[in-house]
């Protein structure tokens, strides 16, 4: 329980913590940086790291020169883009494996059908969407590659979305991260964000279940 709430201070107070980070670490922080968001979306154990707020942070001390605005931009749209084709490979390799496991149950045979099936008429969006939805991020390209999703097809909305996501997180802390009113509530910003990560997949959700 106090992990959990540990981990729940540590994402909502992102910048007090990523502030310390740079001022113990100073350049190693790009390291730092690139190692968090590559295991958030590379491997299905770790989705309880930051994303969204991390990249929103990152912006935000970029645009007081803590950060190389373009360096950080790079390394974290790599560290997107390998953390998913990792997930994607772990997935495609290990899937059966991990499926046989009964220390993971909530994946099966049946589980994996559906995703084959979801993947051949939704695989595109589905990749896409979910950079923008905490936790789904790191889960879907694993299932993607458990699904056999055409890796061509794959990486084509692995760097699309990893782009948009990055550079869409990062840029709206770098112009708006230290405006007063956000800097000082930084906590409910990133409440917001979150909010709005989840909202694309509701839609979908609500369009599907509509028709």
């Amino acid at each position: 329980m106090e992990t959990l709430s540990n981990l729940f201070s540590f994402v909502l107070h992102i910048d007090t913590y990523l502030g310390d980070i740079i001022n113990n670490y100073g350049v190693v922080s790009y390291l730092i940086l690139f190692l968090i968001v590559f295991a958030e979306t590379g491997f299905v154990f770790t989705p309880f790291l930051p994303g969204d707020s991390l990249l929103f942070a990152a912006g935000a001390f970029a645009a007081i020169g803590s950060f190389n605005i373009f360096l950080i931009l790079g390394i974290l749209w790599l560290a997107a883009f390998l953390g998913d084709t990792t997930n994607y490979w772990i997935g495609h390799f290990f899937g059966q494996k991990i499926i046989d496991s009964p220390k993971i149950p909530f994946i099966n045979k049946k589980h994996i059908g559906k995703a084959e099936e979801f993947y051949k008429k939704y695989g595109g969006k589905a990749i896409f969407l979910s950079r923008f939805v905490p936790i789904v991020r790191t889960f879907a390209p694993f299932v993607a590659g458990i699904g056999k999703m055409h890796y061509g097809d794959f990486i084509k909305y692995n760097l699309a979305g990893g782009f948009v996501w990055v550079f869409g997180f990062t840029l709206l802390g770098f112009f708006f991260g230290n405006i007063p009113v956000v800097k000082n509530n930084f906590s409910l910003v990133v409440l917001v964000i979150i909010g709005l990560s989840i909202a694309p997949i509701i839609y979908e959700f609500v369009k599907v279940r509509r028709k």
